[in-house]
């Protein structure tokens, strides 16, 4: 008897088990970049006092063209709004952004949380196809993002994972106040 009832417990927790996964909604997490064409850089950054330095260094794929006359925009920030928004990375004179390279940036801006997106922007007719962007600051963990995928003309393209980030409503209050 004790095994019967011990059988039917475990049916019915399964059945229970399989109701409630079935009734969830999945979530989506991409490992690949994606445009975003409602994206907008905060081109008047916060007015605070502190401002953060950065290092970006960004990798160029090996299959990228062997150089770019490209116009190259950078925008990264936090669940909390903050943002970093760098409107022209590119000097084709200084060979940036050749196949096969490295370059590094020191940028100024708004200090932030834990960065949770990288976008870049393209604008040209040469293309450009970076494999990795990370970006390092003093306060947080380095965040690299993988791309190895041409960047469209045109579109901020890249990643957004604040969505797993977003604090409440008090909690974003008492950090904002806390910068």
């Amino acid at each position: 008897m004790k095994s019967v009832t011990s059988s039917i417990l475990f049916l019915f927790f399964t059945f229970c088990i399989i109701i409630v996964f079935s009734q969830a909604s999945p979530i989506t997490i991409t490992d690949y970049p994606q445009p975003n064409l409602s994206f907008k850089p905060n081109q008047t950054q916060h007015h605070q006092s502190n401002s953060c330095s950065y290092t970006v260094t960004i990798t160029t794929s090996c299959n990228s063209p062997s150089f770019t006359r490209d116009r190259i925009s950078l925008s990264f920030g936090d669940a909390y709004g903050y943002q970093v928004y760098v409107p022209k990375l590119d000097d084709p004179s200084s060979r940036t952004f050749e196949r096969c390279s490295t370059d590094t940036f020191n940028i100024n801006g708004p200090c932030t949380y834990p960065i949770c997106y990288l976008y870049l922007y393209r604008s040209g007719y040469d293309g450009w196809k970076p494999e990795s962007v990370t970006v390092y600051t003093h306060n947080y963990q380095p965040a690299t993002f993988y791309y190895n995928a041409f960047i469209p003309n045109g579109v901020w393209y890249g990643f957004d994972y604040c969505r797993g980030y977003l604090p409440s409503t008090a909690t974003a209050t008492a950090a904002a106040a806390a910068l």
